[in-house]
Formats: structure tokens, C-alpha cells, sequence
């Protein structure tokens, strides 16, 4: 029960997000895993004792409601299943509507910066936006070592990529090995690595990707954290195209977009006045009939484990692999169904299957800190640091992953973080085409900034 307060923050969260902060009995979880505890004013839990204790100002002139990266740790641990990382979400609003100054502007700034840019092109246009944010935050220069070797690899998009919604999509033919695709912003640009080598691998699985036209930018984290509406409306407007273009499913193999897509079908199955709000916004009675798949569960269901096996030409018996999930894939389980949330094996049993061995460790679900890695560069290159210590630590050769916002941290960053021997990052689809026996330049390993010749050397010499 809702003990009665006069708090208006309290009472304005119980109200708009269903979230009762009396429920807090200070276990401390939250902070204990965050990943970012460290680096805020006030750690996680002290935010819930002080929405207790009505110090509203505290909380909203906090830097923690903005430095939080929404790893979803803190929700899927929480034994009272208090959803922190939206509460944050919600007091960052409630800080720029109040006029109170953000305590982290650069990340104000890229919300803001990320979410025009989306609605004046359609999609994000990830080059547009780094130039856009190194200028506002007086820092023009940085990276531009990195920024150069990515343009000579193609690695980003000159021009953006220009998509408006159709009024009405048109229904495709439909086939029994045929699934709607939803790329994603990325996978055009900064991670064109894994949409090469997600259509070359299905390509050998004969599974046909169709991917429908007009979709556009899922809102990814600037949308959550800035407007709960535009954030579940962006989704379910690219969902309509697929249902309907007919399909029942869609792999969406980014990260964030699939997380996006779970969290606003979710989102409107527990609030109908939501959906009404939604279905006016993008002009279609959405009938919620499209099941949102990952990569690997794509792979673990429809293609299957067996067909996968089949499928290797040359097994990768010579590599030692860890699997690295990230955050969102999994967390939290009331969203994305997973049975394991902390301990997924989706991917190490792939591995297994190409003939590689998959080690156990410590940081397969830690946080890269995706969404801050234009913003707070400092605090990702300490958690890749990490994360890739730890993979080195445990005998691993390279890092396999399914997400392209943890792909371009690890694989990017790690010439700032001066290694003694950098450690190779592939995409899972890229571990199975090098199995399957496809030539590396089908597979964009050159796009990779950690050199990957080592690695092909050894996957094809079995």
C-alpha cells in the first residue's frame, strides 16, 4: 500500500509510472551492481531514501539521474522489482521541466542533439551526430585519429540516410524460410559488420531476411530518457510496418533495438490508455501481433543447433572464445522473457557448436556503457578496460558478441586504452561464417579497428 505523503515526487512517480519507492527497504543491491555507482553524487539506493524523505531538490540537481546508463542491473536484482532506471529516467524530465540545470549537460545535449536528428532524417546519422556533439561540448578534436581510421574503413556513412514511414506498407509475399529484418541505425553504419555477416550467414542457413522499407530510428536510449511516450511510439510505428507487411516475426539483431522493442510491446500491454495514445500518434490500430526474436534467438529456434553444426566446413578448434552479452539482451527478464538473465548460454553454446572452446567468466552481461560513449568517454574506456581484462585474464583470444553498441566499444576503444595486446571483437554471425567457410570480405572483418587476420588465419587453417 502507498503510505500517504505529501512528497510530490514520490507521489508523481506512483502516479505516472505505477513505481511505489516506499518499497525500497534500503537491501542496497542497486548499488552493489551498479556499474556506475562509482561516478554518481548519490548511489542508487540513496536515491530511493531520499525520494523516501521527500528531499526532492536533492535528487533532481543529482548528476546520478543523468549519468545512468539504464543497464537494467539494478531492476532485475531489486527484490521488490522497483524499476530504478526508468524512475531516473522520469526525475531527468522532471529536472528540465523544472528548469533545474543538468548536472551532466553534454548528455542533456546529446539527447537532445540524438533525437533531432532522428526526426529530420529518419534515422540516426551517427557521423552528423559525433561532429555535432564534439563542437557543442568545445571538444573538436577529439578522437580524430579514430575518427579518420574509421572513415578509411568505411566504417561510417558519409551521407545519412534519408526514411519516412509509409502511410500504409504493403503486404510481402511470405515464405516459410522468409522472416522481416529490422537492421537498425547501426547496422547502416558504425556496425555494417554485422548486417553483412547476419545476411551472408542466413544466406548459408537459407533463411531469407526481408527487410521492409520506410522503417526508422527505434529511439534507442535519448527517447526513454527524454519523452515515455515518443519512446514507445517510435517502436510500435516500425512494428506496424512489419505487421503490417504480414510477418508474425522480426529479428531485430541490435541490442538496443530489440530492447526498445520488447520494452513498448510490454509497455502497452500493461497500459491500454498508452496504446490509444500511441495508435493516434501513427495513424494504425496496431494489433500487437509481431513477436520481436534476437539473433540468437533466431538461431537457437527457428534455424536450430543441429543446422548450425551442419552447416561448419572448417571447425574453430584452435580458439578460446568468451561470450559477452551486454546489458539489454537479456534484462530485465519481465521484458525480455529470459530464463537466465545474469547467465545466458545462447551464444557459448553456438560456440561450441563452430568447434571453439567457450570459457566461463566474470563480465558476460557488465555494462560497456553503451549509451555514454560520446558523452562520458571516461567512464566506458573504464568499464571496456574491464571487461576486457578480465577476457584476457581467463585465457580467451577474442571476444564474441551479438550487440554493435558493445562491438564499437570494445573494438573501437581499445587504442585509447593502450593494451599490451589488444583483444580481437567478432560478432557472433562473423565466428559462424568464418565455420561455415566464407571468405572474410563477406564477412567486413576488414571494417574491424583490432585486426582480425590472426584470428582468420587460425579459423582457416583447420
Amino acid at each position: 500500500m502507498l503510505i500517504e505523503t505529501k512528497d510530490k515526487l514520490a507521489t508523481s512517480l506512483a502516479r505516472e509510472l505505477n513505481e511505489n519507492v516506499f518499497l525500497c527497504y534500503q537491501c542496497v543491491k542497486c548499488t552493489s551492481g551498479c556499474p556506475l555507482a562509482d561516478e554518481f553524487d548519490l548511489a542508487p539506493n540513496q536515491v530511493m531514501r531520499a525520494l523516501q524523505l521527500g528531499e526532492d531538490e536533492r535528487v533532481l540537481s543529482s548528476k546520478t539521474i543523468w549519468l545512468c546508463a539504464s543497464c537494467q542491473t539494478c531492476v532485475t536484482r531489486c527484490p521488490q522489482g522497483i524499476d530504478l532506471p526508468r524512475i531516473n529516467d522520469q526525475l531527468a524530465m522532471t529536472a528540465k521541466k523544472r528548469g533545474i540545470k543538468p548536472k551532466a549537460p553534454e548528455i542533456a545535449t546529446f539527447r537532445q542533439a540524438f533525437l533531432r536528428n532522428a526526426r529530420w532524417i529518419g534515422r540516426a546519422y551517427e557521423l552528423g551526430l559525433i561532429l555535432e556533439m564534439n563542437l557543442r561540448t568545445r571538444q573538436p578534436f577529439k578522437d580524430v585519429p579514430m575518427g579518420l581510421q574509421m572513415l578509411a574503413k568505411r566504417k561510417v556513412s558519409v551521407l545519412p540516410h534519408f526514411a519516412r514511414p509509409p502511410k500504409r506498407a504493403k503486404p510481402a509475399a511470405q515464405k516459410e524460410n522468409r522472416i522481416a529484418y529490422y537492421p537498425g541505425c547501426s547496422l547502416h553504419s558504425l556496425s555494417s559488420e554485422l548486417d553483412h555477416s547476419t545476411k551472408a550467414v542466413f544466406a548459408e542457413l537459407d533463411v531469407e531476411l526481408y527487410e521492409p522499407q520506410g522503417w526508422t530510428c527505434c529511439g534507442s536510449s535519448p527517447a526513454h530518457s527524454t519523452d515515455h511516450l515518443l519512446a514507445t511510439t517510435m517502436p510500435i510505428q516500425n512494428l506496424a510496418i512489419v505487421e503490417q507487411s504480414g510477418f508474425r516475426q522480426v529479428l531485430a539483431p541490435c541490442t538496443a533495438c530489440y530492447a526498445r522493442f520488447k520494452t513498448a510491446q510490454y509497455d502497452i500491454s500493461k497500459k491500454p490508455e498508452l496504446k490509444k495514445e500511441v495508435d493516434a500518434k501513427i495513424g494504425y490500430t496496431y494489433q500487437d501481433r509481431v513477436v520481436v526474436k534476437s539473433l540468437l534467438d533466431v538461431f537457437d529456434e527457428r534455424v536450430g543447433l543441429d543446422q548450425i553444426a551442419q552447416r561448419v566446413k572448417k571447425p574453430l578448434r584452435d580458439l578460446k572464445v568468451v561470450a559477452y552479452y551486454g546489458c539489454l539482451l537479456t534484462r530485465p527478464p519481465k521484458v525480455t522473457g529470459a530464463e537466465h538473465p545474469e547467465n545466458p548460454m545462447q551464444m557459448e553454446r553456438i560456440v561450441e557448436k563452430l568447434g571453439a572452446t567457450a570459457l566461463d567468466w566474470s563480465y558476460k552481461t557488465d555494462c560497456c556503457g553503451g549509451s555514454l560513449s560520446l558523452t562520458r568517454t571516461d567512464i566506458v574506456l573504464n568499464l571496456t578496460r574491464r571487461i576486457l581484462d578480465n577476457a584476457r585474464a581467463v585465457g580467451a583470444d577474442l571476444v564474441t558478441t551479438s550487440c554493435p553498441l558493445c562491438h564499437v566499444n570494445l573494438d573501437t576503444r581499445q587504442a585509447a586504452l593502450k593494451l599490451d595486446k589488444p583483444m580481437p571483437i567478432l560478432f557472433i554471425t562473423q565466428l559462424m561464417g568464418l565455420a561455415f567457410g566464407l571468405e572474410p570480405h563477406a564477412l567486413a572483418l576488414e571494417k574491424h579497428m583490432v585486426d582480425t587476420r590472426d584470428v582468420v588465419a587460425r579459423a582457416q587453417s583447420t
